[in-house]
C-alpha cells in the first residue's frame, strides 16, 4: 500500500458564524414581517435544508439552521416546494448529492415530515406537457402527494394586465393552505418560487383575501460590499444561472444608501411592483428588491477574515469544478471564462487550495520511485488535507484507486497504525478484483472508494486494524480534498458518502471514453 505522505499545511478551524445570533435576527424578522400581511407567502432563496456552500463560505454555519428556524414558528408555518417541469424532464443533478432535483424534492418531503413540518404537497412550474412531468405527478400522488401545476405565464414579462388575468395567473392551479406563513422552497435554482408566490397572491386576492410576499434570502449579502468574497463566492455559485450581483438602484434611489442585490431580483421588482399594485388597487409596500428580502446572514459574521479566506476557497472550488464540467461537456467555455474572471477578481490561481500541489507532486514522486521497475505508469493522485493541517497523499495501483489509497492512508495516520500494516487483507483485495475481472467482466481491477470502504468494513471482522481504523472515518468529514484527475462514480460515491469537499483538475484518469468505475 503507498505510504502517506505528509505536509503541514494552514488549516482554517477558525469560527466565522455565529447560528445563534443569526437565527434570533432572523427569526424576528421574519415574524415582523408576517404581522404586516394577513397571510404572508414566504419565498426561501437558496436551499431549505443541506446548504453546504453557506457552511463553506462561512465556518461555523449551520447547514441546517434554516430548518431550525421552522420549528421555531411552530404551527404558524407550512411548506410548499415547487420544481421546474424542465428540470424533471432533463433529470437536473444536484452536485452535491449526486441526486436529481426530482429525487430531492422526495427527499426534502421525507426529512421536513421526519422533522414534524407540515408539508402541503408540491408544485411543477412551467409545465407544458413534459411526459416527465406527468410521470413524476402519478408517483407522488400514488404516495398521498398533493400536487398541482402552474404554466408559462403568458404575457410574462412585460404585459402586466395579462400577467394579472385568467389567462396568465389565473390558469395556475390555486393550492389552498391554512397557516398564516407558507414557506416556498425548491430543490435548487430557477425552480419558479417567485412565480408561485405571486401566482398565489393572485388567487387570495380574487378571492378576497389579503396575503403578502417576502423574500428569505442568504445571498448575496445585501449590507456588505459587492466585491467582498462572500459576494463573489454566491456568483461564482451560480454561473450556470448567469447571475450577477448588483448595486440596488432602487434602494439607492429610495434612500440613498447603498446596498447589494442580484440581477434577477432587481429585473423582477418592477414586475412585483406592477403586479402587486393591479392586484391589489394599492401601492407596493416594498420600494426596493433589498425591501422585499429578510436577510440577516451578515449580522452572523463574527469573524470577516475567516469568512473572507473561506469565501476565496469555495470560488477556487467552483473554478475546478467547471473546468472538469466542460471536459465532460457540461457546461460551455462561456461559464468556465466567468469563474475565471472572478478568479481574476479575488486574485486567485487554483495553487492557492492546498491539496492541489499535494496531489499533483504525489504522482511526480510516485513515477519517480517507479523508475526502472516493471508495470505501468502512476497516472492519477490524491491528496486530503486533515483537520489538524497534515496533507496525506495516495496515487494509483493496481489494486487500488488513488482515492482509495488516500483514505485509507489517512486513517491509518490518524489512528496511529504503522504503514507496514495492511488495513484490507490482500486475499479480500484479490476477492474483489476476482469478481470484478472474471465474472462481472469489468474492465478495470482497482478498487474504488466505494468498493475499498465495503472491503475495509468486511476486513474489521478479523483485523483488529482495520476495526480502528475504520472509526477514524468519521474524522474525515469535512476534510479537503483535491484529486488530479475527475472522479470516476464510486469514488465520487464514496466521497460524498464520508461527508468530503473535493476538488478534481479537469483531465481524465484513463483514455478509455467510458469509466464506469
Amino acid at each position: 500500500m503507498p505510504n502517506p505522505q505528509m505536509l503541514i499545511g494552514v488549516y482554517n478551524m477558525k469560527l466565522g458564524f455565529d447560528n445563534e445570533k443569526y437565527l434570533s435576527e432572523q427569526s424576528e424578522e421574519i415574524r415582523r414581517r408576517a404581522e404586516r400581511f394577513g397571510k404572508l407567502y414566504l419565498e426561501f432563496g437558496g436551499k431549505l435544508m443541506n446548504d453546504f456552500h453557506a457552511a463553506r463560505c462561512l465556518p461555523g454555519y449551520d447547514p441546517n439552521v434554516k430548518l431550525r428556524l421552522l420549528q421555531s414558528l411552530g404551527d404558524q408555518a407550512e411548506i410548499l416546494i415547487a420544481i421546474y417541469s424542465g428540470d424533471i424532464e432533463h433529470k437536473k443533478m444536484r452536485a452535491d448529492f449526486g441526486i436529481s432535483y426530482a429525487d430531492d424534492a422526495l427527499k426534502l418531503i421525507d426529512d421536513l415530515k421526519g422533522l414534524g413540518l407540515l408539508v402541503r404537497g408540491i408544485v411543477i412550474t412551467r409545465y407544458a406537457g413534459q411526459p416527465a412531468a406527468l410521470q413524476f405527478r402519478q408517483r407522488l400522488e400514488n404516495r398521498g402527494i398533493n400536487v398541482w401545476f402552474h404554466y408559462v405565464t403568458q404575457g410574462y414579462p412585460a404585459d402586466v394586465a395579462t400577467i394579472v388575468s385568467d389567462n396568465g395567473y389565473g390558469k395556475n392551479d390555486y393550492v389552498p393552505t391554512e397557516r398564516p406563513i407558507v414557506v416556498v422552497t425548491a430543490p435548487g435554482p430557477g425552480s419558479g418560487k417567485f412565480a408561485t408566490c405571486l401566482s398565489q397572491i393572485y388567487h387570495e386576492s380574487r378571492q378576497g383575501r389579503k396575503a403578502g410576499y417576502s423574500k428569505f434570502e442568504s445571498f448575496p449579502v445585501w449590507n456588505m460590499p459587492l466585491e467582498h468574497p462572500l459576494n463573489v463566492a454566491y456568483e461564482a455559485a451560480t454561473i450556470d444561472l448567469k447571475d450577477f450581483n448588483m448595486i440596488d438602484p432602487y434602494h439607492l434611489q429610495a434612500y440613498g444608501k447603498t446596498t447589494v442585490n442580484y440581477n434577477r431580483d432587481v429585473e423582477a421588482y418592477p414586475l412585483l411592483r406592477a403586479i402587486w399594485e393591479k392586484m391589489t388597487d394599492g401601492e407596493c409596500p416594498y420600494k426596493s428588491p433589498t425591501d422585499m428580502g429578510v436577510n440577516r446572514i451578515g449580522f452572523g459574521i463574527i469573524d470577516d477574515d475567516v469568512v473572507q479566506e473561506a469565501s476565496k476557497q469555495e470560488v477556487i472550488r467552483r473554478n475546478l469544478r467547471y473546468l472538469c464540467d466542460f471536459a465532460m461537456g457540461l457546461t460551455d467555455r462561456d461559464s468556465v471564462a466567468r469563474v475565471d474572471a472572478l478568479m481574476h477578481k479575488l486574485d486567485l490561481k487554483n495553487e492557492d487550495r492546498i491539496p492541489v500541489e499535494a496531489a499533483r507532486l504525489a504522482v511526480q514522486d510516485a513515477k519517480e520511485a517507479s523508475k526502472g521497475k516493471a508495470g505501468g505508469s502512476v497516472v492519477s493522485g490524491a491528496a486530503i488535507q486533515l483537520k489538524d493541517g497534515r496533507i496525506v497523499t495516495g496515487h494509483n495501483s493496481d489494486e487500488l484507486h488513488a482515492t482509495s489509497a488516500m483514505v485509507l492512508n489517512a486513517v491509518k495516520l490518524l489512528a496511529g497504525i504503522p504503514n507496514q500494516i495492511h488495513l484490507i487483507a490482500p486475499n479480500i483485495i484479490q476477492s474483489i478484483a476476482h469478481m470484478k475481472r472474471d465474472i462481472l467482466k469489468g474492465g478495470y481491477t482497482s478498487l474504488n472508494l466505494d468498493e475499498a470502504l465495503i472491503g475495509l468494513a468486511i476486513s474489521c471482522t478479523t483485523n483488529p486494524a482495520a476495526a480502528i481504523a475504520t472509526e477514524k472515518l468519521a474524522e474525515l468529514r469535512g476534510c479537503e480534498v483535491h484529486l488530479t484527475h475527475i472522479a470516476p462514480p464510486g469514488d465520487q460515491a464514496g466521497l460524498r458518502r464520508l461527508g468530503i469537499r473535493f476538488t478534481s483538475d479537469p483531465y481524465f484518469a484513463t483514455k478509455a471514453l467510458f469509466a464506469g468505475q
